[in-house]
């Protein structure tokens, strides 16, 4: 059974798994104060153009937004996001857990525009109800949309009228820079939010995320944060030298692409059958919208996500590419879906 049900599925790049094999008798210190670590954040800083920026590592994305977002905010705020937003739907209340709520407003595309953000800032009028203080979008989203520059910036700006923060959960962000049709770049990311996170876990590492914190409020007790959160790895250099790997000779961006061609490939052949597409998705994830007795025939031979019911006949899936999907496996899916169809 081949698996379309997420990007992390396999374990590693070839080369990340070779730089940690060289690296693997050396000693360094602990807990992110390596070379290793030093070295792949002035990388991002490089990259990113954010000299200034200060860059930490991780392990996964839900602990990732959770310190982000608790670093930023006081007790009484609150986290405007779409109601598909990851913090929302996947992460089992790890947002409320460190007490503040989320405001999730419906999306028909996963994105939060300016017009949904003044809605939520009004509908919070007073003291007697928590204080909206920060955007959470992510790029792509959890429905492989995209945010292009020009929606980038008009949220930046309607953070900046309202004395909000803007944090962009990039877990899958090397699908949406290299995805057709967008137009942000690297360094756009620190010009328009205040903090960003870069995914390796669903791009090629073994598992890590850089967080890049771009406001100067909230770099100086995020260790602390990490520290008490328990995402202070005391062999942080395996994160280092990782994103080292990754970030080398544009590997990052290529393991990213590839994933978006064979989601094309999946796409246009799904497509070509007949079947609707959800959502506008130019990214590793596509939404088909299957007959019952086709997603049920499909699912066994392939593990994918059940997303939701379309009416009592359809059920919507999700099926997802991944840096290591070949050629032969989106082939094989098509040939299937193909002879069921018939």
């Amino acid at each position: 059974m081949y698996s379309f049900a997420n990007d992390y599925s396999e374990g590693a790049h070839p080369l990340v798994l070779q730089a940690l094999a060289e690296t693997n008798s050396e000693q360094t210190r602990g807990y992110g104060l390596d070379d290793y670590c030093a070295a792949a954040a002035d990388a991002i800083r490089s990259l990113c153009t954010a000299p200034e920026a200060d860059i930490h590592f991780v392990v996964g994305g839900t602990q990732a937004n959770l310190l982000t977002i608790h670093a930023f905010l006081r007790s009484y705020e609150a986290v405007i996001a779409a109601h598909t937003g990851h913090i929302n739907v996947h992460e089992t209340g790890a947002i409320e857990l460190t007490g503040h709520k989320v405001a999730a407003l419906p999306s028909a595309d996963g994105k939060v525009t300016p017009a949904m953000v003044e809605q939520a800032v009004a509908a919070h009028s007073s003291e007697h109800m928590v204080h909206p203080r920060l955007i959470y979008i992510s790029n792509t989203t959890e429905v492989g949309t995209l945010y292009s520059k020009s929606e980038l910036a008009a949220l930046r700006r309607c953070c900046d009228e309202n004395g909000l923060f803007l944090y962009l959960d990039g877990a899958r962000l090397g699908s949406a820079l290299t995805a057709p049709g967008n137009d942000l770049t690297w360094s756009d990311l620190p010009r328009y939010t205040d903090a960003f996170t870069i995914g390796g876990t669903k791009n090629g590492a073994l598992f890590g995320e850089a967080v890049v914190l771009v406001r100067e409020s909230v770099k100086d007790h995020f260790r602390y944060y990490m520290k008490q959160r328990g995402a202070m790895l005391a062999k942080g250099r395996l994160l280092g030298v990782q994103f080292q790997a990754l970030l080398k000779d544009g590997l990052y961006l290529h393991l990213a692409r590839h994933a978006n061609e064979q989601a094309a490939r999946l796409r246009e052949g799904i497509s070509a059958l007949g079947y609707e597409l959800s959502y506008h998705s130019p990214s590793n994830q596509i939404f088909p919208v299957f007959p019952n007795h086709v997603a049920e025939r499909l699912a066994s031979s392939y593990d994918f996500t059940v997303d939701a019911p379309v009416g009592p006949r359809r059920t919507r899936v999700r099926l997802v590419t991944s840096w290591a999907t070949e050629a032969r496996d989106v082939d094989r899916f098509l040939e299937d879906l193909a002879q069921i169809h018939s």
